[in-house]
């Protein structure tokens, strides 16, 4: 006589109710909201189009189990952005999940910030401005446009140019950081980097990409890197390697948000020149909520148009933390300024 496999229960009336082998196509999660904010309470509910009977039901994101309370999580996750929720659970001694995807976005609005002009120096209408850093009194720059990118030293107030390397001619220079006595560098879309040694700037090795689209600004909390793609993600990269390693995703309370451009990072905030626009962003480097937006507005009608002028790109980048001076250096793509500011909440 051939075996007989029998399923029991309430497995056996969901295969009898025309259940099909894979159970979790007939359940789905059902959220209270969908625009959701960190530490909010929401409702959820595992839909059961069966009514077949669940046990040991249990919610996870990132990894970590979320408790239920009178039907109700509570998101006091680390971090934000584009998020997955899991419910796990067993028809008698199947296990079956399903998911779904939500955004969590930041808890509150960003505050609104202006600035105050301390100095203006000179700038080279030369350098299209992608990267910009102090290192021991010396403002380094990277600047881009194929055929015309470089890395620069420069004695921030006279601008003159104390040392410069010019890179090859078919890459498209990036966002610069320095840390542990090296240089990094980014390309936009060659999927290359370079480490260099900040003394003489002699290149030390190249680094490739891994999931990051393209390479546009970097900085780093000393240590590991931050850099940002052009997408919402600001990836983790890890200084000897090069790795990638994790990533926030920049969001608001409202919206997740795209255009992070140009980084530096200051006591746990990442200031980022957003792109195409005359603003920048505070980002929790933690977390990616977009704590505060910069008006940078005004600032560019100080600027004389030179030769090397473009009217859709001469915009604000680039953007310098002085630890010594404790202020902010900022300039823009072909400008003839270099504009040291105070950065003031609005209205105090």
């Amino acid at each position: 006589m051939g075996k007989l496999f029998f399923a029991t229960g309430a497995l056996l009336l969901f295969l009898a109710c025309g259940g099909s082998a894979d159970p979790a196509k007939h359940f789905s999660i059902q959220l209270e909201n969908k625009a959701i904010q960190q530490n909010q309470q929401l409702g959820v509910a595992l839909k059961n189009k069966k009514d077949i009977e669940v046990s040991d039901l249990r919610y996870y994101i990132d990894g970590k189990e979320m408790p239920v309370e009178n039907g109700k999580l509570t998101l006091d996750l680390p971090t934000l952005g584009n998020k997955t929720l899991i419910a796990k659970f067993n028809i008698e001694d199947q296990k079956v999940s399903v998911e779904k995807e939500f955004r969590l976005l930041a808890a509150s609005a960003p505050e609104v910030y202006t600035y105050e002009i301390l100095n203006t120096y000179p700038h080279d209408t030369g350098a299209y401005t992608q990267g910009l850093e102090f290192h021991n009194g010396i403002l380094y720059e990277g600047t881009g446009k194929t055929g015309f990118s470089t890395l620069r030293k420069v004695n921030f107030e006279t601008g003159e140019v104390v040392q410069k390397i010019d890179m090859d001619a078919s890459v498209f220079g990036e966002g610069i950081t320095i840390m542990d006595g090296k240089l990094y560098q980014l390309t936009w879309q060659s999927g290359m980097g370079y480490v260099y040694n900040i003394e003489n700037l002699e290149k030390i090795k190249n680094f490739t990409y891994g999931k990051s689209r393209e390479g546009w600004g970097l900085c780093n909390d000393g240590e590991k890197l931050y850099k940002s793609d052009g997408t919402e993600k600001i990836w983790f990269l890890d200084p000897e390697t090069l790795e990638e390693t994790g990533y926030i995703e920049t969001v608001t309370n409202k919206s997740i948000f795209n255009r992070a451009n140009e980084l530096e990072y200051v006591d746990g905030k990442i200031y980022a020149n957003v792109y195409q626009k005359q603003s920048m962003m505070i980002i929790d480097a933690t977390s990616g909520a977009i704590e505060g937006v910069i008006n940078f507005g005004g600032l560019q009608s100080r600027v004389k148009r030179g030769p090397e002028w473009d009217e859709g790109n001469s915009v604000l980048n680039g953007v310098a933390y002085h630890p010594e001076r404790q202020t902010f250096f900022v300039t823009g793509k072909n400008w003839d300024k270099l504009f040291e500011v105070n950065i003031l909440k609005k209205g105090e």
